[in-house]
């Protein structure tokens, strides 16, 4: 079982920030489909025998260094759209893998050195009374997404919704190393959530055939406390 809240303090976090306006659309995936995709330190996680891939776009807020006093501001707001699954290592620690990342601001680029696969591009995310629209595109190369949803009302999360949503660290590989990022936020605010539009080509750009069914979709206004640790090699 994963934990709903986070697993470990991070005490001294490189960096702070906001997470806000988040949408969760989760697929159910064959695991062999996915495990290829994966690096040999990692086996893909499963729920009830599928492993899941999450497209979930979001506005990064008020990023800035650690360091930097309160009364500073970070980064202006911008988006970010991430496609990822679940994995373990061999002593059944849990993370995130990243298939791709998209972003709109060119600082975040920075973060390929531990082998986060960033991509810049052209993102949007836009509230219009009950609908939240997100939007993004990949220069030239004709990766894409469209999405609109309804926020609905508040949920207390099953056991299902807190495994798809909540993850304390994320798995990245650079010159034949495992690195490992932790990070520590609140509990996701839920709610359920409508799609009146989904369209993307992130999935199959990412090597992902066909998924077993239609999606599983989650709202958070977001997160507002966002600790990242430093990335560190990650040890048996």
């Amino acid at each position: 079982m994963v934990a709903y809240g986070a697993e470990q303090r991070v005490r001294v976090p490189a960096v702070r920030a906001r997470w806000l306006r988040q949408t969760f659309v989760h697929w159910p995936f064959r695991p062999e489909a996915v495990q290829a995709l994966l690096p040999p330190e990692l086996t893909v996680d499963e729920y009830d025998g599928a492993a899941w891939v999450g497209f979930t776009p979001f506005v990064m807020s008020g990023v800035r260094p650690a360091g930097l006093p309160a009364s500073v501001p970070g980064l202006p707001p911008f988006a970010e759209t991430n496609l990822r699954t679940y994995a373990r290592r061999e002593d059944g620690r849990d993370g995130i893998w990243f298939l791709s990342i998209e972003v709109a601001c060119p600082l975040m680029l920075a973060a390929r050195a531990v082998g986060a696969p960033y991509h810049l591009g052209h993102l949007r995310v836009a509230t219009d009374g009950a609908t939240v629209s997100y939007a993004g595109s990949r220069g030239a190369r004709g990766v894409s997404y469209r999405l609109r949803v309804r926020p609905g009302d508040p949920l207390q999360p099953t056991e299902r919704d807190v495994w798809l949503t909540s993850r304390w660290r994320a798995y990245t590989r650079r010159l034949g190393r495992l690195w490992e990022t932790p990070v520590e936020h609140e509990p996701w605010p839920l709610a359920r959530a409508v799609v009146d539009v989904l369209e993307e080509t992130l999935t199959s750009a990412a090597g992902l055939p066909s998924p077993l069914d239609g999606p599983v979709v989650h709202f958070s206004p977001g997160v507002e406390h966002v600790r990242l640790g430093a990335s560190r090699t990650s040890s048996p």
